[in-house]
Formats: C-alpha cells, sequence, structure tokens
C-alpha cells in the first residue's frame, strides 16, 4: 500500500470506509430496514499476467445510499466495480452482501439480490425495448416456465421508473444512444434486485440524456430503497447525486465520505491532477477546472 496521503482524516467506523454522518438529527429520515449493504474487506484484484490493480482494505456500500466511485482513467473503478459484482473473483479478500460471501451465492441466488449494468451490453437490433426489460426476470423463472403475472407487474414498474414505458414496442436498434442506455437500465430494474451497479452509464451520452439516467438512479435510492454504486467519470455529477463519494488514485482509495467533506481543491490536484475551485451549490460542491497540472 502506497504512504497515507493528506486523506488521512479519513472517516473510518466499523474498521471499513464509510460517509461520516451525524446521527439522530431531528427529522432525519432513518434507512429502511430491509435495505441491503455491499462490504468488501482486504481486496487484491487484478487479472491474469496484469497483477494486482487495485488494494482496498475496506470498502462500504451503505444500504439505501448511492456510493459513487470517481478517479482518473486507470485508476481502478471499474475494476473495484467487477470484483464488488462478482464479474470478477479477487486475489484476496471478500466481498459480501448483507454478511455472505457473493461467491457462497448461487448464480441465481446472487442474481435476486443484486444487479449489473455493465459499460458495454450488446443486443440484437430487432429485439423491443419491452423484451429486453423481460431479460431481466430470468433470476426469478425456471428455464421453461412462462412469463408470470408478477414478471409483467415487475416489467412495467421498470419500464415506467426508466422513463421509456413510450418505447416499449421501438426495436434497440432504432433508439439513440441515451434512449438505449435508459432500455438497459429498465432491464436491470425488472431484476428487481435490492443492490445496483452501474459501470459508467453516462459515458458517451449528451447533457440531457446523462441528468436523465442520474435523475432515476436517484429516485432507485429515494423512493425504491436501492442501494447503489455507481462510477462516474464527471466529479460534479457525481458530488450532485451521490450521497458518498469514494476517490480512487492509483489502485487505491486515497478518501471517502460525503461530498461536501471529499471534495477538495487538495483532492482535485491529487487525484485528477487538475488546479481548480470548489465553491458550495445548492445541491453540493460545484468544481470549477482551472488548468492541468
Amino acid at each position: 500500500m502506497s504512504e497515507r496521503t493528506p486523506a488521512d482524516k479519513k472517516r473510518e467506523t466499523d474498521g471499513g470506509m464509510v460517509a461520516e454522518r451525524e446521527k439522530g438529527k431531528a427529522g432525519e429520515e432513518q434507512k429502511p430496514e430491509n435495505a441491503s449493504e455491499l462490504r468488501g474487506v482486504d481486496l487484491e484484484i487484478g487479472y491474469p499476467n496484469s497483477g494486482i490493480i487495485v488494494e482496498c482494505e475496506s470498502i462500504v456500500v451503505p444500504a439505501g445510499e448511492i456510493t459513487a466511485l470517481v478517479g482518473p482513467n486507470g485508476s481502478g473503478k471499474s475494476t473495484l466495480l467487477k470484483a464488488m459484482s462478482r464479474e470478477l473473483h479477487p486475489e484476496s479478500g471478500v466481498v459480501q452482501l448483507d454478511g455472505e460471501d457473493v461467491h457462497s451465492l448461487g448464480t441465481k441466488t446472487l442474481a435476486r439480490k443484486l444487479g449489473l449494468l455493465s459499460q458495454e451490453n450488446e443486443s440484437p437490433g430487432n429485439l423491443t425495448v419491452e423484451n429486453l426489460a423481460y431479460h431481466g426476470r430470468y433470476p426469478h423463472r425456471g428455464f421453461f416456465e412462462s412469463k408470470t403475472e408478477e414478471d409483467h407487474e415487475a416489467v412495467e414498474k421498470a419500464l415506467e421508473l426508466a422513463g421509456v414505458t413510450h418505447l416499449r414496442d421501438e426495436e434497440m436498434g432504432s433508439l439513440s444512444g441515451g434512449q438505449r442506455q435508459l432500455a438497459w437500465i429498465a432491464m436491470v430494474l425488472a431484476q428487481d434486485t435490492d443492490v445496483l451497479l452501474l459501470d459508467e452509464p453516462t459515458t458517451y451520452l449528451d447533457l440531457r440524456h446523462q441528468l436523465r439516467v442520474l435523475e432515476v438512479v436517484r429516485t432507485l435510492a429515494q423512493e425504491e430503497d436501492l442501494t447503489i454504486g455507481i462510477v462516474l467519470h464527471d466529479i460534479s455529477q457525481a458530488a450532485r447525486y451521490a450521497n458518498n463519494l469514494v476517490a480512487l488514485r492509483d489502485g487505491e482509495p486515497y478518501d471517502w465520505g460525503p461530498p461536501s467533506e471529499v471534495v477538495t481543491e487538495e483532492l482535485l490536484a491529487d487525484v485528477f491532477g487538475v488546479e481548480a475551485t470548489v465553491g458550495i451549490g445548492p445541491e453540493g460542491p460545484v468544481v470549477t477546472p482551472r488548468r492541468p497540472l
């Protein structure tokens, strides 16, 4: 592990990285008891022939909140997310979902609890948005079982939450990039999980569709009690929409906590290599980049 940085003000609670929050504030909403927590402990993550890329003593995606992984290209954000989703097996350490090792769970059992939307998704161009959403129901049915009323209700709800009900009969090949991304989000929502992991869902989208996707994510956490981990490149958007930030540098966590504490001029210089000023806006920190360092 590299030498500690000035971010050693890191907020460590229960041996892990969690946002420091004042408890018991008047009117503060308590997190729902049925929301799930995702935790990684003593992780060393790599790829064959590439060595260890990410080292992380502890990371927590708190129940019912949005946690954004931020950092420059190559800092290990997507690699860490893959390990948290069981798409990548860590060289050492454990990932736990509500205290259970994700590698001890059966494929369908995990898929009923945790959904993952990767960076690259391909589907037949003639597949409709509605039929794609039904693919998200596979963990809930046997191979030869027909669709149930529960499946129909879950798909309808997913299409509505993602804002693509009006596109249900459209073929994927006819949609814009932003519409396709929302259709994929509808599919993973139809999976009806407690935890949702999104790997750069706003990449290659125009600003309108970026904001649309992030508004959907915020709604899911606030109204559906989902626990969400999301990789984002835009730290301003991460600060606006996430409850917690985990900033990665060279494969290790540099700092974590609420955006108001994590997003500093020092962090932007040390992690992103950018001279910037940080102000406070109505929805959190506002970053104004000045020049590369």
